[in-house]
Parts: structure tokens; C-alpha cells; sequence
């Protein structure tokens, strides 16, 4: 008898993921590509996204080679940025595409989610350490995302509830901006990492602009640029990005902490990958006088990945 396998389709704005788990959830074949955005641009077109992913998806499948030992027993899929009913976004349609022909042509089941959902669940089964709690708050940091969410994690999903968020440019945006102009590719965030390791200690910081559980990041991008054009050295204004975008996420939490809500926050979302914004929130949030406990998923589940949206079928399967 075969054994069981589920597999996991994302197709972001920007990255076209497949993954298939088995019942343990153990990777057994895993496969992703980045959409191409020309040098210069700072990002996609829906429809030429969407054209990307429908060419990538037959690519991404034909490595697996899994057939003859592992029986595919279910199938999810992201099909909405978030679970908003009015969410929505063509790029989704992709997947959503592949997902419901294989569930008719194998006759398997087919479990729908949403690419936010698909990012706490890589952060909770890739974390080397999970929650205790059922309810935790989440930090969703990517180009498209920059919110506080209070996640009540249930067997069937999650149950998530907005706290705050950006009120103008998510946090890889203003990354991916900034990237741009000091002349790297899109997405630039792990070139202005790098480039940011070479600056010094006492740079000239970027101040926070934070309204209650809510930020603004336009101030920083605005900031950023004008030091670009006096031309103050490019890794002291790629750090002063990465130090306001960790200050503003830090100060947000106190604030939400001393509101009452939870102390353990799982982080999570591309701009998670960065090394300097995560010790940064370690240092300040894990100290005594906060108390908090973060945890972080694997930086290769923390950008856009299908692993999470087959652990949430997994977990749909098992109910």
C-alpha cells in the first residue's frame, strides 16, 4: 500500500510554490521559482504574474517523482491574499486552476486557504519552538502584508482578527523601494541586508511613526530617499531602513502587550528573513520588563512557500 501525501499550491504575487508533506509532515519534494521583474521596476503586473505562474506550474511538478510510492490523498490551495471575503487577487487563480483539475482527475480532496494563512503554518511547523498557547499574536511582514493579527489556532485553521497594520507601505515595499533606487534587483531584500553589514554602529537613525497598533512606513521611504540624493552612504541608509522597520514592529508590540494580548508572537513573512530585524525584536521584546517569547519560522519558510498551505491540508484531512 502507498503511503498517504498532500500537496500544497501557492502562487503569490511573486513566487509560484508547490510542496508535497506525508502524514508526518516531513517534506517530500518541495519546488519553488521567483517571478521574473525586469532591472529597475519595482514590481508585477497581476496579469503577467498570473501569465508567470500558468508557465512555472507544469515546471515546478515535473520532478516529483513520488508517484509510485506515495498516494496523493489531498490537495490545498491558497486562493485569496487573506481570509477577508472581499480578498481577492487574479495571481491566485493559478493555482487555484491546477488545484481543482488534480482534485477531479485523482479524485481527491481539495481544501481551500488563503496565502496568509499559508505563513503562519510554515511559521508553526518550521519554528524550533511553537506557541504553547492556542491564542498568540502573529507579525505578517512581507511586500504585500505588514499587519498584528491575534490568531486563535483551531483544528481546522485559524481564526485571525486584525489588530493593526501599515496605513500606506508594507514593510517589503519599503525595502524593495529603497533596494531599487540604491540600484539592486527586485526584490532587494537580502541585497540591502548584505549591503547593510558593512555599515557602522552609530548610524543616523530613521524615527517611527506609529498610531496605536497601526504605522506609517511613506515617512521612512521618503527619509531614505533624500539621504540617497545628498549621497549619504548607501549601507548607512540601508541599516537605518532595517533599524525603523524593527523599531516601529517592536514598539507596536508593547503596545499591544500592555493591552492585554498575548506575549508569545510568531513572526513571520519575507521580511522575517532579516537577520538584523530579528535580533533586534529578540533584544528588546524578550527582555524581563516585556516578557515576550518570539518565535521565528525557518528563513526558507519565511518568504512565500507552498509547506505551509499543505500543512493547513493536512490538517484538514486529519479533522
Amino acid at each position: 500500500m502507498r503511503k498517504k501525501s498532500f500537496l500544497g499550491i501557492d502562487t503569490s504575487n511573486y513566487m509560484t510554490s508547490i510542496c508535497f508533506i506525508d502524514k508526518n509532515r516531513e517534506v517530500l519534494y518541495e519546488a519553488k521559482k521567483l517571478l521574473q521583474v525586469g532591472h529597475g521596476k519595482r514590481g508585477l503586473q497581476q496579469s503577467e504574474a498570473l501569465f508567470q505562474h500558468v508557465r512555472n506550474l507544469p515546471e515546478l511538478f515535473k520532478n516529483w517523482h513520488g508517484t509510485e510510492e506515495f498516494e496523493l490523498s489531498g490537495i490545498a490551495v491558497s486562493r485569496a491574499p487573506r481570509p477577508d471575503k472581499d480578498s481577492y487577487m487574479p495571481v491566485f487563480l493559478a493555482g487555484l486552476s491546477v488545484a481543482e483539475s488534480m482534485s477531479a482527475t485523482f479524485h481527491v480532496p481539495i481544501y481551500f486557504t488563503t496565502h496568509q494563512e499559508g505563513h503562519i503554518a510554515a511559521g508553526l511547523y518550521s519554528a524550533e519552538k511553537r506557541p504553547k498557547n492556542k491564542h498568540f499574536l502573529t507579525v505578517h511582514l512581507s511586500g504585500g502584508t505588514s499587519e498584528i493579527l491575534f490568531v486563535d489556532q483551531m483544528d481546522s485553521g485559524f481564526q485571525i482578527i486584525k489588530l493593526g497594520g501599515t496605513l500606506d507601505l508594507h514593510a517589503g515595499q519599503l525595502i524593495d523601494r529603497i533596494g531599487v533606487l540604491l540600484g539592486f534587483s527586485f526584490p532587494a531584500g537580502r541585497f540591502v541586508e548584505e549591503l547593510a553589514l558593512s555599515s557602522h554602529t552609530e548610524f543616523k537613525r530613521i524615527p517611527s511613526s506609529i498610531k496605536e497598533l497601526s504605522f506609517h512606513f511613506s515617512g521612512a521611504e521618503n527619509e531614505a530617499m533624500k539621504r540617497i540624493k545628498n549621497g549619504e552612504p548607501k549601507e548607512e541608509v540601508a541599516r537605518a531602513i532595517e533599524h525603523n522597520i524593527a523599531t516601529t514592529i517592536s514598539k507596536v508590540l508593547r503596545k499591544a502587550i500592555e493591552q492585554g494580548y498575548p506575549k508569545e508572537i510568531l513572526i513571520v513573512g519575507g521580511v522575517a528573513q532579516n537577520q538584523y530585524i530579528r535580533e533586534y525584536l529578540i533584544k528588546r521584546l524578550e527582555h524581563r520588563s516585556v516578557g515576550a517569547a518570539l518565535f521565528f519560522a525557518k528563513k526558507e519558510y519565511s518568504g512565500d512557500n507552498a509547506f505551509g498551505v499543505a500543512n493547513i491540508g493536512l490538517n484538514q484531512w486529519n479533522v
